[in-house]
Formats: structure tokens, C-alpha cells, sequence
């Protein structure tokens, strides 16, 4: 008897804790993922660095991808546009590949702008379920994701959420 009133209640509390992770799971899929990157000065950068309250545009790419290049070439080109925001550029790519990409790109006159590998963990390329690149996803200022382009973003459109927010 006091066995299944045991059992009962452990089954209970195991039931609620289930759920409530459920619901955990599904709120932290719509947050910024805890990310962790190298950058190309050998620096370790994690997604618990960046500020509060700003917006986040978060860009998977590979250096050697020609959709990544057409956006690359493309954001660039606005990229003074999105100086209130914090702009992330991760790769699975080597570090030199990063060095590269960001001597070609010049990101060094951008301080909103980080960019590294995630090397081989493949955590974000995991976490966003990824086939192709480049992917963005643009977050607001809570962290909460406000949308996701796969393979082609639209600039107009990822500026003009962003300004909404």
C-alpha cells in the first residue's frame, strides 16, 4: 500500500517535470541558442557576451559558399544599416578561412560585428537544422526569434523587421 502511494506519487512528480520541460524546450527553441565560437584573434566568444537589449542577426555561412558570397557582397553593402543591432557570422570553416573572410570583408570597421567558427561541434548547424548555407535568423531585443531565412535572405525585408523592433 505504501508502495503505490510511493509509486503514485513519484509517477505524478515525474509527470509534472516532463511537461514542464516540454514547455522549457519549446520556449529556449524561439531564444538565442547558448552558441560558442572562436574568433579569428584566437579568442573564445559565447552568446552570453553579447549585450542586453539589443537585437541579434545571427548568420551561418560558409566562406567558400557562393550564396553566402551574393549575401555577403549584398549585407556589406548595408551594413551601416544594422549598426543597432549586434551581427553574429559563424562558420564550421577553419579558423585561417575566418581570418580570410574577414580581410576580404573588412569586418574590422564594424564593432557590432563578431565572426568565427563554431569549428566542429556543429552545434548550431545542429540546433537550426541546417542543410544549406547561408542561413539567417534575426532575434529581437529579449532574445525571442522573430524570423528565420533559409539558403536566401532578402535584405529589404530583414532590415525592415528589424527596424520594427
Amino acid at each position: 500500500m505504501v508502495r503505490r502511494k510511493l509509486a503514485l506519487i513519484l509517477l505524478v512528480l515525474f509527470t509534472g517535470i516532463f511537461f514542464q520541460s516540454g514547455k522549457l524546450a519549446a520556449q529556449a527553441e524561439n531564444a538565442v541558442p547558448s552558441f560558442a565560437m572562436t574568433l579569428s584573434n584566437g579568442q573564445y566568444f559565447k552568446s552570453a557576451d553579447l549585450p542586453k537589449g539589443r537585437p541579434l542577426v545571427l548568420i551561418y555561412f560558409a566562406p567558400d559558399c557562393d550564396h553566402c558570397h551574393t549575401l555577403m557582397n549584398a549585407f556589406f553593402q548595408w551594413a551601416d544599416e544594422f549598426r543597432d543591432a549586434d551581427v553574429v557570422m559563424v562558420t564550421f570553416k577553419p579558423v585561417q578561412e575566418v581570418a580570410s573572410f574577414e580581410k576580404a570583408y573588412q569586418t574590422y570597421r564594424y564593432t557590432n560585428i563578431k565572426v568565427g567558427t563554431e569549428g566542429t561541434t556543429y552545434f548550431l548547424r545542429l540546433f537550426y537544422k541546417l542543410q544549406n548555407t547561408p542561413f539567417t535568423a534575426l532575434y529581437d531585443r529579449k532574445g525571442k526569434l522573430v524570423s528565420t531565412y533559409r539558403k536566401e535572405t532578402p535584405l529589404n525585408d530583414l532590415l525592415r523587421k528589424l527596424k520594427q523592433l
